[in-house]
């Protein structure tokens, strides 16, 4: 996939996410095979872009390129201004959030309440478009409710609008995130633009990166939520997609190396006191990552086959209980990483002896 002048290789891109595509998740998964990855979206409001807040979210220094920025509103001259704004700060792609679905952004008449003005989703993709000299992105879902799928419009629209790709989720602002996501909509938006699409929903294996790509004939898949705890699904996804083969789960040490490094980094990128905060919801995602995917993995060169034979077991764990119940209270980086380090040195050894016991 191509976005202006930049190659998006491999096809998998991470999802902008509110409170979760910081830059230390981005740059970790970047790291991990993302060909792109979305910054949480930053707001079109100029008097907002001095708060704390805003400052880091438009902090992209010595982040790999393309340096893709979400904004969000619904004023088209504020939005070009927005966008302005944070390509003069270092954004290779702007992206439009015309997406989210969460009440206290629709009801200002943000994210994914746009759809439902059409004229105004016009004015605003052609703002923007014309504000910058980088590829300008649009991010939609398939309607407001099931009654009102407009996707098509939007994307025509999107493309009548100079939009150089369009990301779809294939939901309604109605569905939030339950159900499962509809990709014929996706087909359908592919089929009738000539721009990039990128098709985001429910994709969490390779194998089903996959069949929503050939399904949809999208151009990239888009991972939001899957990537939680298990920011290496990218390079799962791009391995099987390039060889067709399925690589092994990473082991317990692994595991336990990407997330010290992404606690570090989120202390030095945030502070402590707001790193520490922040960290405990990634913590929490990469413990049900393990229960969910047997992560116990005994690493090392051990086979995943024989890590399978004691999955249930490693899921099962008091170990994973104990930390998801003592690191809330952990206030200081020292001790979040101490607790951290703990509860993987459990895990392995309780894997190591689990090995033992089977062979």
């Amino acid at each position: 996939m191509q976005l202006g002048p930049y190659p998006i290789d491999p096809p998998v891109a991470l999802a902008p996410m509110a409170g979760v595509t910081d830059k230390p998740f981005r740059q970790l998964c970047k790291r991990l095979g993302a060909g792109l990855a979305v910054s949480e979206m930053t707001t079109a409001d100029p008097r907002l872009w001095n708060t704390t807040k805003s400052l880091r979210r438009m902090d992209h220094a010595g982040e790999p390129d393309p340096v893709s920025v979400q904004i969000a509103g619904h004023d088209p001259a504020m939005l070009a201004e927005a966008a302005r704004f944070n390509v003069a700060n270092g954004a290779q792609v702007i992206d439009i959030n015309m997406g989210c679905p969460a009440k206290k952004v629709c009801n200002v008449w943000s994210g994914s309440a746009l759809l439902q003005d059409e004229p105004l989703v016009a004015r605003i993709c052609a703002a923007v478009v014309q504000a910058v000299d980088v590829p300008v992105t649009l991010k939609i879902r398939t309607g407001w409710d099931r009654e009102h799928r407009n996707a098509l419009n939007i994307a025509r629209i999107a493309e009548d609008s100079g939009i150089a790709a369009l990301a779809v989720h294939g939901r309604t602002r109605a569905d939030k995130y339950e159900g499962v996501a509809e990709y014929d909509t996706i087909a359908a938006v592919k089929a009738s633009v000539a721009i990039p699409v990128l098709a985001n929903g429910d994709i969490d294996t390779p194998q089903k990166a996959r069949f929503v790509l050939e399904y949809t004939q999208a151009d990239a898949v888009m991972i939001g939520r899957p990537a939680q705890g298990r920011p290496w699904i990218f390079r799962e996804i791009a391995h099987y997609l390039a060889t067709g083969g399925l690589l092994p789960d990473p082991g317990v040490r692994e595991v336990r190396d990407i997330l010290l490094g992404h606690l570090q980094d989120l202390y030095v990128f945030h502070g402590e006191t707001m790193g520490v905060r922040i960290a405990r919801k990634h913590l929490g995602w990469y413990v049900k990552s393990i229960e969910k995917c047997g992560h116990g993995a005994l690493g090392h060169g051990r086979q995943l086959a024989v890590a399978q034979g004691s999955a249930s077991k490693l899921s099962s764990r008091p170990e994973n209980a104990a930390f998801r119940a003592i690191v809330n209270a952990a206030e200081t980086a020292h001790e979040q990483l101490r607790l951290t380090r703990e509860y993987f040195d459990a895990l392995e050894a309780g894997a190591e002896s689990e090995f033992a016991a089977a062979a």
